[in-house]
């Protein structure tokens, strides 16, 4: 098997266009690596690949699930390692790409789960929130507040009465991880303005449409861009103050995301120039070559 192409990285730095442009050029599929993406119905506060931008390359794992099903970590390993070995039978190179990183690491890693438990990212709770749902479940448990990625997982685990083994850092496929990056300024800024382009491009109207699901749906109730619509929907919050709520998530987010990839995986960092995309496609190809 040739190397799986990982694309990783904060949200808005440009990994949907580095792997259209790495499909095109070495003649690969791509497996969406962001839990959002899954689920019909969620394109703009997604940012999923459009339609056209999905015609460029042939995709996987998009609009797979409805907004009202429940889809688990666990349910994404199985449904990856599928696409991997259906396009590396294919002689093409696989390429996943996305935010979500236990997700990538789950499919990639020696990760065990349970058949018929749910694993959860738990991404509208802080640490402190983790922490003290772990705590009602099993007062005498100690573990690292700041440790973020063991709160998610110790909670997991609780929840299921399981215990998940794993040796995490096993890696099960020949890879090639690489992350894009840009000073941390710009992103913030970058991310400010692509929340305000996606209510231009009709964020508002997508929320209207899925406001009879909110009330049985788990990932409208999850994910950033859909679940700070809720109070606006059904409790009179404003919308400005709505759309400040997505941009200071977005940018916590990211921040766990630059956590995560550089404490989890052996990541090779690009730094994207914002000025000439190209340079940025031309270098990653050229490193692996």
């Amino acid at each position: 098997m040739k190397d799986i192409i990982v694309i990783v990285g904060p949200t808005g730095v440009g990994k949907t266009k580095l792997s259209i442009e790495l499909a095109k050029r070495i003649d690969g599929e791509i497996i969406n690596g962001d839990s959002v993406s899954i689920y019909k119905d969620l394109n703009i506060g997604s940012a999923k690949p459009t339609k056209e931008e999905q015609t460029q390359a042939k995709h996987h794992l998009i609009d797979i699930r409805e907004v009202t099903d429940e889809y688990s970590v666990y349910n994404y390993q199985l449904d990856a390692r599928e696409k991997i070995l259906e396009i590396n039978n294919k002689n093409k190179r696989v390429i996943i790409v996305g935010g979500t990183g236990l997700y990538i690491k789950a499919a990639l890693y020696n990760y065990k789960f349970h058949e018929g438990t749910t694993h959860f990212l738990y991404e509208d709770l802080t640490n402190e929130e983790l922490y003290k749902k772990i705590k009602e479940l099993n007062k005498d448990i100690n573990v690292d507040k700041n440790n973020r990625q063991r709160l998610v997982r110790l909670l997991n685990k609780l929840q299921n009465k399981e215990i998940i083994s794993n040796n995490k850092d096993e890696v099960l496929y020949p890879i090639k991880i690489i992350g894009l990056t840009i000073e941390r300024d710009i992103l913030y800024d970058r991310i400010n303005k692509r929340v305000d382009e996606m209510i231009k491009n009709g964020l508002l109207e997508e929320i209207n449409k899925l406001k009879p699901y909110y009330h049985k749906s788990k990932i409208l109730n999850n994910a950033i861009g859909y679940k700070e619509f809720y109070d606006y929907l059904f409790n009179n919050k404003s919308l400005d103050d709505t759309i400040d709520e997505i941009k200071k998530n977005s940018r916590h987010y990211a921040k766990r995301q630059y956590t995560f990839f550089n404490n989890q995986m052996n990541v090779k960092w690009y730094n994207v120039d914002i000025e000439n995309f190209d340079n940025t496609i031309n270098q990653v190809i050229e490193d692996l070559n």
